[in-house]
């Protein structure tokens, strides 16, 4: 039995009608082959009982399986990931995000993201410790252990960490000074803010360091993150009609079919939780 759920997003939601090997019975429900399937499986798109399988399991009648046909793929080819690596030590590295890619695995998709390219290029695991959009390219700090990633998380959740973005923007309007807004709570994007205090609605504040007037009625903005809601920088500038270049979802007109837009993470200031060497870092 198939549930229509999800279908427009390719996700198939079954009750298994029999038991046996995970493959055979997803022939059986599914108008996909078999090569089809074990691709699936190899990229994390398959779930049994709420849980990600890899393998070609067993499975029970009346089990449940969540089939994500339409995964969203992030492959990327020829790059030297150990070259995108501006720091490593003992506990931690930096690396610089290319666009287009995830930080760690989506729902969908659990091979095609910068801690598995990295880790596999490097050969050792790596913890995510915070995040940036797929569309968003600059520096991130990964974990080489649990304990780092768990003091540095600490520091993340004390905002002891300074974090400074450009971004090129459509407009020339804006000035330099605080940026305040209201997030309205919601797993879902795009993100909605408001200028207004609102109940129940996160605060997300930025500070415009600089602005310089470009070409073509743009802008370049230095911007230092007090506050990381997921969207913020972007949901932000799309609030104020100066969308950043390229990011279509909050407004900007749409200029690729890639997944990038012109916002960067361009410095990262933080003293190391565990040996308190301060440490700062900059494109």
């Amino acid at each position: 039995m198939q549930s229509a759920r999800g279908f427009e997003y390719g996700v198939r939601h079954i009750i298994s009608p029999q038991s046996g090997g995970l493959i055979d019975v997803l022939l059986s429900t599914l108008h996909l082959d078999r090569t089809e399937i074990e691709f699936l499986l190899g990229l994390g798109s398959i779930y049994l009982n709420h849980k990600r399988v890899k393998e070609n399991s067993s499975v029970s009648a009346g089990d449940y399986l969540r089939v994500h046909t339409k995964p969203r793929r992030f492959p990327v080819a020829n790059l030297r990931w150990q070259e995108r690596v501006i720091f490593d030590d003992e506990n931690f590295l930096v690396a610089n995000k290319i666009s287009g890619i995830p930080v760690h695995a989506s729902v969908d998709n659990d091979q095609e993201h910068l801690q598995n390219y990295l880790s596999q290029a490097l050969g050792y695991e790596l913890f995510v410790t915070h995040r940036l959009d797929v569309p968003t390219r600059g520096l991130i700090v990964f974990a080489k252990n649990l304990h780092f990633q768990s003091e540095f998380n600490k520091l993340l959740v004390q905002r002891e960490m300074t974090k400074i973005y450009k971004a090129v923007v459509e407009g020339q309007s804006l000035q330099t000074g605080i940026l305040t807004h209201y997030m309205e709570p919601s797993p879902r994007a795009p993100k909605t803010v408001s200028r207004q205090f609102q109940p129940g609605w996160q605060d997300c504040v930025l500070e415009i360091l600089n602005m310089d007037v470009l070409a073509d009625n743009r802008s370049e903005l230095k911007i230092h993150l007090l506050t990381g809601r997921t969207h913020q920088i972007r949901a932000q500038l799309g609030c104020e009609k100066h969308p950043i270049v390229g990011d279509h979802t909050y407004g900007a007109a749409k200029i690729s079919t890639e997944e990038k837009i012109e916002l960067e993470a361009h410095e990262l200031a933080f003293t190391n939780p565990l040996t308190l060497q301060k440490h700062s870092f900059t494109l």
